[in-house]
């Protein structure tokens, strides 16, 4: 979840989601596209495109009146919101070569765009519960084609269920109903099939929308432990913008786990860090002792009893 595309500056007093920043290659505005103005219905509510008024080729799509994805028709390889550049930064330090991704919350597919630009011969699946709005943006957005990615109508966390051990390189969770991510998603079983459909050393990223003293990130930190494995710098981390990471105002905070074995990213190295202080909008990468000093004594988020309802969101 993030606010739409713009390239104004958020007051540092606002309590909204991040804004979209981003560097854009100099190029001409194309054409109005043939793109529908008013809300469609989906199968959850209602899907609206929003064109960016610096690029006629660019638009936000929100979904039941919440930004979810900013894509650029003409540009694959443009992320316009902060977190999803921050993720970017940490698939760069995945090893060169096509990845297998998987997309949990997929809306439309922006992440996976880029994957496709900047990893060809990646092999990707979006999930998302809406079944209408995959084929919306199927229709409507310039989508690598299957089997490069394939679109599922699923709950995220069912989904996960029904893929083999070791199915994949990368993992991203961007979901939400309203402004929260489904409590399923965010415990410690969700987080250990995550753990098992990835390969050794691959990479789980999420979303996590928070707000002061951001109690669900540093909660959800102590749940993605268990994908990391045995303790190690490496392989645990948060990313944000450094005023969020102080807990100034509601916004996203990534969170980055690697499955021990070879292969995966160093998520205390220096290289890292600096790609994320070079991003349009700085970023902070949170590791080691002073991920530790954050998490504190947060405790994990517990799946609830078999026998109560976890929830189908």
């Amino acid at each position: 979840m993030a606010r739409r595309a713009s390239r104004s500056s958020r007051a540092p007093a606002s309590s909204e989601p991040p804004t979209a920043r981003g560097r854009r290659r100099g190029q001409a505005a194309p054409q109005a596209r043939d793109l529908p103005e008013d809300p469609v219905p989906t199968s959850t509510g209602t899907a609206r495109l929003e064109r960016d008024p610096d690029h006629d080729g660019a638009v936000t799509l929100y979904v039941n009146g919440v930004p979810s994805s900013h894509v650029d028709l003409d540009d694959p390889g443009f992320l316009a919101f902060e977190y999803m550049q921050q993720m970017a930064a940490v698939i760069d330090a995945v090893p060169p070569g096509p990845l297998r991704v998987l997309h949990l919350g997929a809306a439309g597919c922006s992440l996976a765009r880029w994957v496709e630009h900047v990893r060809p011969g990646s092999s990707q699946v979006g999930v998302d519960l809406d079944a209408r709005l995959l084929e919306l943006v199927r229709e409507w957005f310039d989508l690598p084609r299957s089997p490069r990615l394939r679109l599922r109508a699923d709950d995220a966390r069912h989904a996960l269920t029904t893929f083999p051990d070791g199915a994949f390189d990368v993992v991203v969770r961007d979901v939400f109903a309203g402004d929260a991510t489904p409590a399923h998603l965010v415990t410690t079983g969700a987080a250990r099939e995550v753990r098992r459909v990835l390969r050794p050393g691959g990479l789980y990223l999420a979303n996590c929308a928070d707000r002061p003293p951001l109690t669900a990130a540093r909660r959800e930190l102590a749940t993605l432990a268990l994908v990391a494995g045995p303790p190690d710098p490496a392989r645990l981390a948060a990313l944000a913008e450094p005023g969020q990471l102080k807990g100034r105002r509601y916004g996203n905070v990534v969170l980055a786990a690697v499955r021990e074995g070879p292969g995966g990213p160093d998520l205390a190295s220096a290289a890292l860090a600096r790609a994320a202080r070079t991003l349009p909008l700085p970023a902070h990468v949170l590791a080691g002792d002073e991920l530790a000093a954050f998490v504190g004594r947060a405790r994990p988020f517990e799946d609830p009893p078999a026998d109560d309802d976890a929830g189908d969101g």
